[in-house]
């Protein structure tokens, strides 16, 4: 079972300023890979790859893993586009609306979020604080807190990818954790409960 849990991190201002130009590089890299994905007519993940991944992972300073997530992060974008296009969130096939959105390519905001693998990004869990990957090189111990809970479960159990996300001025990680899943009970017996309700229509 999947849980997403959000830490808070909290960035000196210079870590803040490597955060932050590492979100604009990529978002700005994924509205580039959007825009050639509507150019080509390609939306599939490996095979846009072959068109966008060493022109962005050059001209926006990203690493290999980085280039990766941004063209996955496009796909995965028109794939819900089309979902919505399919469910006619957009209008009738024809319509204004719809035929701008199909027409036109997606665009991400600056501090859209971005995603992170395990290659990019480790915790050091007794010091509370993660290292992690920008276009400025490997940022170190940049300082992270949350709830009680929040914090045992990224040091105690599986964290797959995160995603970092800059909200309201402040930087966060949302993390996916793999929880156990819990053990189903068979009941020994049923128990009925009395709602007082006494007036109830019924006919006659």
């Amino acid at each position: 079972m999947k849980l997403v849990v959000q830490v808070k991190l909290l960035p000196t201002p210079q870590q803040a300023s490597a955060l932050e130009s590492t979100l604009r590089a990529c978002n700005t890299a994924a509205c580039e890979v959007a825009a050639t994905a509507r150019q080509i007519d390609c939306y599939r993940n490996y095979d846009l790859r072959k068109h966008t991944y060493q022109g962005i992972k050059t001209n926006y300073a990203l690493g290999a893993q980085a280039a990766q997530h941004v063209i996955k992060k496009v796909c995965d974008a028109y794939a819900t586009l089309a979902a919505n296009l399919r469910a006619g969130r957009y209008g009738k096939p024809g319509s204004r609306r719809r035929r701008r959105v199909e027409a036109n390519p997606i665009s991400f905001r600056w501090d859209a979020a971005q995603p992170y693998d395990a290659r990019m990004l480790s915790w050091q869990h007794d010091a509370r604080t993660v290292s992690i990957w920008t276009v400025d090189g490997r940022v170190k111990s940049v300082a992270f807190t949350g709830s009680p809970d929040q914090v045992k479960a990224v040091a105690s159990l599986p964290v797959g990818e995160c995603d970092l996300v800059h909200r309201d001025g402040m930087w966060f990680l949302y993390a996916t954790i793999d929880v156990p899943e819990p053990e189903l009970i068979d009941p020994d017996g049923f128990l009925g409960v009395d709602m007082g309700i006494a007036n109830i229509a019924y006919d006659s």
